[in-house]
């Protein structure tokens, strides 16, 4: 073999071992992306964004459906205290929602939002309102809706009809809570399908309100009163 020859096959040989590696390392990425429920666009659009930014959901996924109560009169206030039904959240907030919505769609389901982020001043506004510690968090002390860590959500499937969970948003009530047993199996296997993909994604539950899941240490956050524009 001359020399010539000799080069080709071992550059041939380096190509095809470069090749390999390369495929290797793909699939291992998009082994661990598909695990996390998170895809290539998703890891792009959170770059150079701080976890703690407030952002709207709607900029990051499209597969969300949206009854934000506050922003009408269809609530226990029986009155609007939102300009407009945005759903701003911290940005950490947000990965964990859009991993876990994404898990719900891999079954058939869809989250919808009835609240998210709550500015001070309208917790504020709620209390002159409703001045009751056992329906809204005392403002001197806030709550995680007022870090942007707190949702409050229930499922949809393809045909975007809400899954039976025993009451309705805001149902100030012991059949709420998620240690009611007097209900229906179907409504305790809703309840425990949101409950279990939340709790895999970084959240808690809220044990009177089935509907509230806070992330995981968002407690830590400072309360907030950034406001959204509406226009």
């Amino acid at each position: 073999m001359n020399f010539k020859s000799y080069f080709l096959s071992i550059l041939t040989l380096l190509i095809l071992i470069s090749c390999k590696s390369t495929e290797s390392s793909f699939v291992k990425s998009r082994k661990t992306l598909s695990n996390n429920y998170l895809t290539g666009n998703s890891i792009a659009i959170y770059d150079g964004i701080n976890d703690t930014t407030f952002v709207n959901l709607k900029d990051f996924s499209s597969d969300f459906a949206f009854d934000m109560k506050y922003a009408t009169d269809d609530n226990f206030l029986k009155s609007k205290v939102y300009d407009c039904d945005e759903c701003y959240l911290r940005l950490k907030t947000i990965k964990s929602l859009v991993e876990a919505n994404e898990e719900f769609k891999s079954l058939g389901y869809r989250i919808k939002l009835f609240d998210c982020y709550r500015p001070l001043d309208i917790q504020k506004k709620m209390w002159v309102i409703m001045p009751n510690a056992d329906y809204i968090a005392n403002p001197a002390k806030g709550s995680i809706h007022n870090r942007g860590g707190a949702v409050d959500i229930t499922l949809i499937d393809e045909n975007g009809i809400e899954l039976d969970m025993g009451t309705s948003f805001d149902f100030f009530g012991p059949e709420a809570s998620h240690n009611y047993q007097d209900i229906s199996r179907k409504i305790r296997k809703n309840r425990a399908l949101l409950k279990s993909v939340m709790l895999k994604h970084n959240f808690k539950s809220f044990d009177s309100e089935w509907w509230h899941y806070n992330l995981i240490d968002s407690s830590k956050d400072n309360l907030a009163n950034f406001k959204w524009n509406c226009n």
